[in-house]
């Protein structure tokens, strides 16, 4: 069991993009959307992947991660999975010694764009990068699961 223990926050400029070493499609939904223990199936470019994720404590929680093949995360993602399947680009952006993940949203949620960054410790200082807004880290309007449970108009 590996431990998560990352910090989100609004974007509030697209300086971003300019900074992004790389840019990944991702298309994800959820076959649990129990707070206790999500269950995510995603494609990520041209690699699935099936995660677990436990409940959160603040910034930290448990995780789970198995590679799947896309042909099974189609399926899984067509048939099985609840609300909204969430498809965003994500740009990988290096600043200051840590990996910010930088997510556009498309669909339901066109126009929210999430940055998150991973730590290796919950008590760890980390530079804001220049497009970095309010934090929103356990807030939990921002899970990607709770995105994916609500319905949108």
């Amino acid at each position: 069991m590996g431990k998560e223990i990352e910090r989100k926050f609004l974007v509030k400029n697209r300086s971003f993009e300019s900074m992004a070493g790389r840019v990944d499609r991702l298309e994800q939904g959820y076959i649990s959307l129990r707070p206790e223990g999500t269950v995510r199936v995603r494609i990520k470019n041209d690699h699935a992947f099936l995660t677990v994720k436990g409940l959160n404590d603040g910034a930290v929680r448990d995780e789970w991660e198995y590679e799947i093949t896309i042909a099974d995360a189609r399926e899984m993602l067509d048939r099985v999975t609840e609300g909204t399947v969430i498809k965003k680009c994500r740009y990988n952006v290096d600043y200051a010694g840590c990996r910010w993940e930088v997510d556009v949203f498309e669909g339901a949620y066109d126009g929210l764009v999430v940055a998150e960054v991973e730590l290796e410790s919950e008590d760890c200082r980390v530079e804001l990068p220049p497009f970095v807004g309010e934090e929103v880290t356990g807030d939990v309007r921002y899970y990607n699961s709770t995105m994916a449970g609500m319905k949108k108009a």
